[in-house]
């Protein structure tokens, strides 16, 4: 099914059915049984760190009916993530270490769960740049169905910091690691024409922005959360050399070129998430229902592909493939592990985010 609940700070939605489609009515009634159990999910944090250095309480909850129970992530300011879950009165206790960045002010925080299986993981995602950090934890308890959609849609029983950009819950395990990036109909440029992202697949060719034909590897897609890093981006034609509007995920990173970009960064080109060209008239965020999927292209050598005539880069999996356990929590887990390519660095510099703001003044003057 997937994603069954989402919120912000103002409001919240949760569907047993999945978001956007109709939940029997069987599944209803679980909501009104106090016992009724999610043996295995996930539950998403993204945040933004405290500019005052604080310790926040991310999300808090707890319930004296019908059994005790309690659930916390706690973020502190010497760099670590904090989770706590009780369930009468047996207790499950981790702690993510990670390194503060003043550059990064924005994490991803993915709690998975499988309590059959005697699983779970914690991991943190800067959606800035590529790394990912992982624990595993000591067998979980199952979730009770009541608290995850209490937590979504009563924002009195919960506690929430209001650096919380948004909270949301599956019914499975989710993927973390390499992000596609592009929506299911922008097109791409094949040998035989444009051909739409979601109908390409393994074997087929596509042409690159300097001329060369490669075959594609893999055609990945992720459903997310249309909140925070996820939310959309319309690119509008006739700017970056679009021939037609597309809709991109925030991090989808396109290649600019032009004398500034040469002058600024002595580099021929360089890679520019879409969240930084976002201004309003060419770049803006584009409406969504709460769920969005993503596709992208897994490629030999990490070549810029030709969207909509922009061009724009292929899925980046750095050396993923050496790492076996972050390999198989990501999207192409089910893929032959050694025959996947290494992308030892972008094709291009990656802008950071004042360096992108530079960029578009210049260009705007």
């Amino acid at each position: 099914m997937g994603w069954i609940g989402i919120s912000d700070q103002t409001e919240g939605r949760f569907a047993l059915g999945g978001l956007g489609g109709a939940a029997p009515a069987m599944a209803d009634a679980a909501l009104l049984d106090d016992c009724a159990l999610m043996p295995r999910g996930t539950l998403m944090i993204e945040t933004r760190l405290s500019s005052e250095g604080r310790p926040q309480t991310l999300l808090s909850f707890s319930r004296s009916h019908p059994w005790s129970g309690s659930f916390s992530l706690q973020a502190l300011p010497d760099g670590g993530i904090v989770l706590i879950e009780t369930q009468a009165g047996d207790v499950r206790h981790a702690t993510l270490p990670y390194q503060p960045d003043d550059r990064t002010d924005t994490l991803r925080l993915t709690y998975c769960w499988d309590a059959p299986a005697k699983w779970g993981r914690l991991s943190l995602e800067r959606p800035e740049n590529d790394r990912v950090h992982a624990i595993s934890l000591p067998p979980p308890h199952p979730m009770p169905l009541a608290d995850m959609h209490t937590i979504i849609t009563d924002p009195r029983q919960r506690q929430l910091d209001p650096d919380v950009i948004f909270i949301a819950i599956s019914d499975q395990i989710e993927p973390i690691g390499p992000m596609p990036g592009l929506s299911a109909n922008v097109p791409v440029c094949t040998p035989t024409g444009f051909v739409a992202a979601s109908e390409l697949k393994r074997g087929d060719c596509v042409d690159t922005d300097d001329g060369q034909i490669v075959p594609v590897l893999q055609n990945v897609s992720r459903s997310v959360p249309a909140f925070g890093s996820f939310r959309p981006v319309r690119l509008r034609a006739p700017y970056f050399g679009l021939r037609r509007d597309i809709v991109v995920a925030p991090q989808q990173r396109l290649v600019i070129r032009g004398s500034e970009v040469e002058y600024l960064f002595g580099s021929e080109a360089v890679l520019v998430p879409a969240r930084h060209l976002v201004n309003g008239f060419s770049a803006l965020y584009a409406d969504s229902p709460d769920v969005v999927t993503y596709h992208h292209l897994l490629l030999p050598g990490h070549e810029a592909i030709i969207a909509a005539g922009a061009s724009t880069e292929s899925l980046y999996v750095g050396r993923l493939r050496r790492n076996a356990d972050l390999f198989g929590a990501g999207i192409l887990s089910g893929c032959d592990r050694a025959r996947l390519p290494e992308h030892p660095k972008p094709i291009w510099p990656v802008l950071k985010p004042f360096e992108a703001i530079t960029l578009a003044l210049n260009r705007a003057a």
